[in-house]
C-alpha cells in the first residue's frame, strides 16, 4: 500500500471525508486512515485507488502520493526535505513545479509563496539535473499547510469542478427549483456504495440529478416519480447529457414496483418547492424507507436526504435499519438537509 494524501472540499467537510471512504469501500480497496486534518486526509491504500477517486468523487480536489509530513516550520521542512530522495519520483532531466495550498487560518498568502520558493530550492538542491517549468512541467509537487503541519508529495490527479457546474440545475433543459446540485447528488450515490453495474433506484427522481450522476459512474440507474411530467423531465435531462437510464418509471414510492435493487439514493419532496401531493414529508419518508427495505439485501444501503427537523435517524432506526452516518448541508435560511445513510441489517 502507498502513502497517499487527499485535499477535500471545505464546502461540506464531513460529507467530503465520508465520500472518499465510501468510494474506496465501494471499489473494494483496503485502506488505513493515517490522519484526518482540516480539508486533508492522509491514508494508506493501493495507488490504483486514486483512479477511482478521480473518476467518481464530487468533493475531492487533489489526490497525491505523500513524500513527507512535518511541522510547518522552515527548519522542519528543510531538514525533512533534505532527507527525502526526490530522485525516486523525479528523473534526470525532468521538469517540475511546486504548488502550495494553505487551509483556513493556518498560514498567509505570503507564507504560501515563501514555501513554494523554499521547496523549489530544496528539490533543485537534491536533484541538480532537474529544472523548474511552471507552464508544462513533467511532474507537479503539491504541498498543504494545515493544522500547523506541512504535507508534501507528488500530485497525481486534480479534480476540476467545471463538469459539475455544467450539470447544475439551471443548465439542464428541464428545470425545477427543488433540484439537487450535481456534486451533492454524486456524493450521495457514492455514500450508497453504488459502483459500475449496480442497480441504483431513485424513487423521487425529480429532474434526474441522481440518475445522471449514477449513470456517469457506470451504475444502472432506475429513475422513478409519481408525476409523469417529472419522469419525462428526467428523461429529457438524461438525453441532454447523452445518457440513458436503465428504466424510467411512473409509480408511487410507497409501493415500489420492483423486487430487488442494489441501493437506493433519493431526496423526497419537502412541500416547499416540491409538492408532497397532500401528504406530509414524514409520512413520505417513512413510506419510502419501508418499501425500500424489502428491495435491499443485508448490508445494502439507502442514502436519503430530508429536512434536519424531521429527525430521519430515529425514523430509519425504528423501521429496522442500521444508521451508518448523517451529515448536514445548509441550503437556505429555512432548510438544512440531513443526508443520512442506512444499511439493511
Amino acid at each position: 500500500m502507498a502513502k497517499l494524501f487527499f485535499l477535500i472540499s471545505g464546502e461540506y467537510e464531513s460529507l467530503s471525508f465520508s465520500e472518499l471512504k465510501a468510494i474506496l469501500e465501494a471499489e473494494g480497496f483496503a485502506y488505513s486512515i493515517t490522519e484526518k486534518l482540516d480539508q486533508t486526509v492522509r491514508l494508506e491504500a493501493a495507488i490504483e485507488s486514486i483512479k477511482q477517486v478521480y473518476r467518481r468523487s464530487g468533493y475531492t480536489r487533489i489526490c497525491g502520493l505523500e513524500l513527507f509530513t512535518c511541522d510547518a516550520t522552515d527548519e522542519a521542512i528543510t531538514k525533512t526535505a533534505n532527507n527525502t530522495n526526490f530522485k525516486e519520483v523525479l528523473a534526470e532531466g525532468e521538469t517540475f513545479e511546486v504548488r502550495i495550498r494553505r487551509i483556513k487560518e493556518y498560514t498567509t498568502k505570503e507564507a504560501t509563496m515563501h514555501h513554494e520558493r523554499l521547496m523549489g530550492k530544496l528539490i533543485l538542491q537534491n536533484t541538480p539535473h532537474a529544472k523548474v517549468n511552471l507552464r508544462k512541467p513533467d511532474k507537479s509537487f503539491y504541498g498543504i499547510l494545515t493544522n500547523n503541519k506541512f504535507i508534501f508529495g507528488l500530485k497525481l490527479a486534480e479534480i476540476i469542478p467545471k463538469p459539475f457546474v455544467e450539470r447544475r440545475a439551471r443548465k439542464k433543459p428541464f428545470f425545477h427549483p427543488s433540484a439537487m446540485n450535481a456534486k451533492l447528488a454524486r456524493c450521495m450515490v457514492n455514500l450508497a456504495h453504488a459502483h459500475e453495474g449496480t442497480y441504483v433506484l431513485d424513487p423521487f427522481c425529480g429532474t434526474g440529478s441522481t440518475a445522471i450522476e449514477a449513470t456517469l459512474i457506470g451504475a444502472r440507474a432506475i429513475a422513478m416519480d409519481v408525476q409523469r411530467r417529472m419522469a419525462d423531465g428526467a428523461k429529457r435531462n438524461l438525453k441532454h447529457f447523452g445518457l440513458t437510464a436503465e428504466a424510467i418509471v411512473i409509480a408511487d414510492a410507497r409501493k415500489l414496483p420492483f423486487s430487488k435493487v442494489d441501493c437506493v439514493v433519493t431526496d423526497p419532496p419537502y412541500g416547499r418547492s416540491a409538492t408532497t401531493l397532500k401528504s406530509n414529508t414524514k409520512a413520505i419518508v417513512e413510506g419510502v424507507l419501508t418499501s425500500a427495505y424489502e428491495l435491499l439485501s443485508q448490508g445494502q444501503r439507502i442514502c436519503i436526504a430530508s429536512p434536519k427537523t424531521l429527525g430521519i435517524k430515529q425514523v430509519g432506526k425504528k423501521l429496522g435499519y442500521r444508521h451508518i452516518e448523517s451529515h448536514f448541508a445548509y441550503v437556505h435560511r429555512t432548510l438544512t438537509r440531513e443526508v443520512a445513510v442506512f444499511e439493511k441489517e
